[in-house]
C-alpha cells in the first residue's frame, strides 16, 4: 500500500471554514495529515472539521478565532503542539476581501483588512517558524492573490496587502533558510467561493469567459498548488509565488465591477 504524501505530518490551516482554506485542509487530510482547522466563526470551524474527518477519516480539529489577534495565532501553534505533538506545515490562508472606492474608503475598513491580511499572516508565520527553528525545519504557505500583481478596480487596499505578503515571503528567505524553513505563496485568480458568489452571482461565468483557459478556478486547484509547495517535491523552492489563475494575469481583462465601488464590509 502506497504511503500517503503527508502521513504523520501535522498542519495548521487558517480561514478554513469554507472556500480555499477548506479545500486545503481537506486535501491535507486526504493525504494523511492531521489538521488544525481555524475559522473566525466557531460553528463554521466545527462543521468544517467534522465534515473533513467524516470524509477522510483523518484527524481534523476545529480552532475558532480571529487571526487579527496576535494572541489567537500564537495559541493556534500551541494548540497544534498540544493536540498533535508536533507541527510540520503552516498555511496562512485567512484573509479579508475589502472592496471600496479609493476616494471614499474609510480608515476602519483599511485597519481591518490590514490587520487580518498582514498582521494575522505575519505573526502566525512567526509563531510557527519559532517552532520550526527548534525542530530543524518546516514549511510555510501564504495565500496571496493575483490582485497583488494586477490592478483590479476597488481593491486598492486588498491588493496592497497581497503584494506585501509576497514581499514578506521573499524577505524571510534570508532569515528562515538557515533553519531549514521554506516559505512560499500561492496567488489565486478568480476562485469560485461562497464569498465571491455573494458579491456576484454570475461570478463563475463572468470570469471563465475572461481567462485564456476559459475556466474559473476551483478551491481544489489552489489546494493542489499549496500541497505541492508544502511537499518534498518542492524541497528546493522557497521565496516564490505560484500563480493559479487559468492564465488571466497574462491578459488581465476586467469585467464590470461597479458592485464593488460602494461595497460595505
Amino acid at each position: 500500500m502506497t504511503q500517503k504524501r503527508f502521513a504523520n505530518q501535522t498542519v495548521i490551516v487558517t480561514g478554513a471554514g469554507e472556500g480555499i482554506g477548506y479545500a486545503i485542509a481537506r486535501q491535507f487530510c486526504a493525504e494523511g495529515a492531521a489538521v488544525l482547522l481555524n475559522d473566525l466563526l466557531p460553528e463554521r470551524a466545527r462543521d468544517a472539521a467534522a465534515a473533513i474527518t467524516a470524509e477522510t477519516g483523518a484527524q481534523c480539529i476545529a480552532a475558532a478565532g480571529d487571526v487579527a489577534d496576535v494572541s489567537t495565532v500564537r495559541a493556534l501553534v500551541a494548540q497544534a503542539l498540544a493536540e498533535f505533538g508536533d507541527l510540520h506545515i503552516c498555511v496562512c490562508n485567512a484573509g479579508l476581501t475589502s472592496w471600496g472606492d479609493f476616494f471614499s474608503y474609510q480608515p476602519a475598513d483599511f485597519e481591518r483588512v490590514v490587520t487580518v491580511n498582514l498582521r494575522g499572516s505575519y505573526f502566525l508565520a512567526q509563531a510557527a517558524a519559532r517552532h520550526f527553528r527548534k525542530r530543524g525545519g518546516g514549511a510555510l504557505i501564504v495565500t496571496s492573490s493575483v490582485t497583488g500583481h494586477q490592478a483590479v478596480p476597488y481593491l486598492s487596499a486588498y491588493g496592497m496587502t497581497k503584494a506585501a505578503l509576497e514581499m514578506l515571503a521573499r524577505n524571510l528567505v534570508l532569515e528562515l533558510s538557515p533553519h531549514g524553513i521554506r516559505i512560499n505563496c500561492v496567488a489565486p485568480g478568480a476562485v469560485i467561493t461562497p464569498r465571491n458568489l455573494k458579491d456576484d452571482p454570475d461570478y463563475e461565468a463572468t470570469w471563465a469567459a475572461l481567462t485564456p483557459l476559459q475556466t474559473a478556478i476551483q478551491p481544489e486547484d489552489i489546494a493542489s498548488a499549496a500541497l505541492f509547495l508544502a511537499s518534498p517535491a518542492a524541497g528546493k523552492i522557497t521565496g516564490q509565488t505560484l500563480v493559479v489563475d487559468a492564465g488571466w494575469s497574462s491578459t488581465s481583462p476586467i469585467p464590470n465591477m461597479d458592485y464593488g465601488k460602494e461595497y460595505e464590509n
